[in-house]
Protein backbone atom coordinates (compact mmCIF):
# COMPACT_ATOMS: atom_id res chain seq x y z
CA UNK A 1 0.00 0.00 0.00
CA UNK A 2 1.69 2.93 -1.04
CA UNK A 3 0.39 6.89 -0.53
CA UNK A 4 1.74 10.35 -0.48
CA UNK A 5 1.64 12.91 2.20
CA UNK A 6 1.46 16.71 0.13
CA UNK A 7 2.42 19.50 2.93
CA UNK A 8 -0.13 20.96 5.01
CA UNK A 9 -2.22 17.61 4.65
CA UNK A 10 -1.76 14.37 6.20
CA UNK A 11 0.36 13.07 9.57
CA UNK A 12 1.37 15.65 11.80
CA UNK A 13 5.43 16.71 11.58
CA UNK A 14 5.94 14.61 14.82
CA UNK A 15 4.87 11.28 13.14
CA UNK A 16 7.12 12.03 10.33
CA UNK A 17 10.29 10.41 9.57
CA UNK A 18 13.08 12.55 8.20
CA UNK A 19 15.25 10.52 5.58
CA UNK A 20 17.64 11.35 2.80
CA UNK A 21 14.69 10.74 0.10
CA UNK A 22 12.40 12.98 1.32
CA UNK A 23 10.06 12.35 5.33
CA UNK A 24 8.03 8.69 5.53
CA UNK A 25 5.05 8.29 7.95
CA UNK A 26 6.31 6.48 11.36
CA UNK A 27 3.83 3.73 12.11
CA UNK A 28 2.17 5.28 15.14
CA UNK A 29 2.26 3.15 18.42
CA UNK A 30 -0.93 1.70 20.33
CA UNK A 31 -1.24 2.31 23.95
CA UNK A 32 -0.29 -1.52 25.50
CA UNK A 33 -3.92 -1.70 26.26
CA UNK A 34 -5.36 -1.52 22.95
CA UNK A 35 -3.03 -3.97 21.07
CA UNK A 36 -4.72 -6.64 19.58
CA UNK A 37 -3.26 -9.96 20.29
CA UNK A 38 -1.30 -11.60 17.06
CA UNK A 39 -1.73 -14.96 16.44
CA UNK A 40 1.86 -16.54 16.03
CA UNK A 41 2.50 -18.19 12.45
CA UNK A 42 1.61 -21.90 12.47
CA UNK A 43 4.67 -24.27 13.12
CA UNK A 44 5.76 -26.87 10.92
CA UNK A 45 4.76 -29.23 14.01
CA UNK A 46 1.45 -27.96 13.63
CA UNK A 47 0.00 -30.36 11.23
CA UNK A 48 -3.62 -30.90 12.13
CA UNK A 49 -5.52 -34.01 12.74
CA UNK A 50 -4.75 -35.27 8.68
CA UNK A 51 -1.00 -34.73 9.37
CA UNK A 52 -1.35 -36.65 12.54
CA UNK A 53 -3.20 -39.53 11.09
CA UNK A 54 -0.72 -39.51 8.16
CA UNK A 55 1.99 -40.21 10.08
CA UNK A 56 0.62 -42.74 12.26
CA UNK A 57 -0.88 -44.66 9.41
CA UNK A 58 1.75 -43.94 6.77
CA UNK A 59 4.47 -45.19 8.82
CA UNK A 60 3.67 -48.75 9.15
CA UNK A 61 1.92 -48.69 6.02
CA UNK A 62 5.15 -48.03 3.86
CA UNK A 63 6.67 -50.92 6.04
CA UNK A 64 4.63 -53.45 4.90
CA UNK A 65 4.27 -52.00 1.42
CA UNK A 66 7.62 -52.63 1.24
CA UNK A 67 7.63 -55.90 2.46
CA UNK A 68 4.68 -56.21 -0.04
CA UNK A 69 6.69 -56.04 -2.88
CA UNK A 70 10.09 -57.54 -1.23
CA UNK A 71 7.68 -60.71 -0.97
CA UNK A 72 6.34 -60.06 -4.53
CA UNK A 73 9.93 -59.97 -5.68
CA UNK A 74 11.60 -63.12 -4.25
CA UNK A 75 8.85 -65.35 -4.46
CA UNK A 76 6.54 -64.54 -7.38
CA UNK A 77 3.33 -63.61 -4.94
CA UNK A 78 2.30 -61.00 -2.27
CA UNK A 79 1.97 -61.89 1.29
CA UNK A 80 -0.16 -64.48 2.73
CA UNK A 81 -3.49 -63.65 3.79
CA UNK A 82 -2.74 -64.28 7.49
CA UNK A 83 -5.00 -65.69 10.30
CA UNK A 84 -8.77 -64.62 9.44
CA UNK A 85 -7.01 -62.41 6.39
CA UNK A 86 -6.23 -60.00 8.75
CA UNK A 87 -2.54 -59.69 6.95
CA UNK A 88 -3.72 -59.56 3.60
CA UNK A 89 -6.35 -56.61 4.26
CA UNK A 90 -3.10 -54.71 6.00
CA UNK A 91 -1.58 -55.32 2.73
CA UNK A 92 -4.30 -53.63 0.58
CA UNK A 93 -5.33 -50.92 2.85
CA UNK A 94 -1.21 -50.34 3.68
CA UNK A 95 -1.81 -49.98 -0.66
CA UNK A 96 -4.33 -47.47 -0.19
CA UNK A 97 -2.83 -45.18 2.61
CA UNK A 98 0.37 -44.87 0.88
CA UNK A 99 -1.68 -44.00 -2.29
CA UNK A 100 -3.46 -41.78 -0.55
CA UNK A 101 -0.66 -39.83 1.33
CA UNK A 102 1.13 -39.51 -2.33
CA UNK A 103 -2.00 -37.56 -3.45
CA UNK A 104 -2.19 -35.37 -0.88
CA UNK A 105 1.29 -34.49 -1.21
CA UNK A 106 0.60 -33.82 -4.85
CA UNK A 107 -2.65 -31.84 -4.33
CA UNK A 108 -0.62 -29.43 -1.71
CA UNK A 109 2.37 -29.24 -4.10
CA UNK A 110 0.08 -28.19 -6.88
CA UNK A 111 -2.38 -25.54 -4.37
CA UNK A 112 0.51 -24.27 -2.77
CA UNK A 113 3.56 -24.29 -4.78
CA UNK A 114 5.55 -26.49 -1.70
CA UNK A 115 4.91 -30.00 -0.30
CA UNK A 116 3.70 -31.39 2.95
CA UNK A 117 5.13 -30.13 5.72
CA UNK A 118 7.58 -31.06 7.72
CA UNK A 119 5.67 -32.44 10.90
CA UNK A 120 6.98 -32.53 14.17
CA UNK A 121 10.26 -34.62 13.84
CA UNK A 122 10.24 -34.15 10.36
CA UNK A 123 7.80 -36.93 10.16
CA UNK A 124 5.41 -36.13 8.18
CA UNK A 125 8.12 -34.93 5.48
CA UNK A 126 9.50 -39.29 6.31
CA UNK A 127 6.62 -40.42 5.67
CA UNK A 128 5.96 -38.42 2.28
CA UNK A 129 9.57 -39.13 1.04
CA UNK A 130 8.97 -42.88 2.04
CA UNK A 131 5.73 -43.42 0.05
CA UNK A 132 7.41 -41.90 -2.86
CA UNK A 133 10.01 -44.27 -2.82
CA UNK A 134 7.86 -47.43 -1.90
CA UNK A 135 5.43 -46.35 -4.71
CA UNK A 136 9.03 -46.50 -7.19
CA UNK A 137 10.08 -49.61 -5.67
CA UNK A 138 6.22 -51.45 -6.33
CA UNK A 139 6.47 -49.64 -9.63
CA UNK A 140 9.80 -51.01 -10.61
CA UNK A 141 8.75 -54.67 -8.73
CA UNK A 142 5.39 -54.86 -10.35
CA UNK A 143 7.83 -53.65 -14.46
CA UNK A 144 10.49 -56.83 -13.24
CA UNK A 145 7.72 -59.53 -12.50
CA UNK A 146 5.65 -59.13 -15.59
CA UNK A 147 8.23 -58.03 -17.93
CA UNK A 148 10.13 -61.84 -17.02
Amino acid sequence: MAFSVRQGQGLAPAAMKRTAFGAHPVRPVAPSGLRSAVRAKASDSDVGAAGVAAIALGLPANAIMLWSEWTLKTTGSGLPPGPGGALGAAEGISYLVVLAVIAWSIYTKATTGSGLPAGPAGLLGAVEGVSYLSLLAGIIVFALKYLS
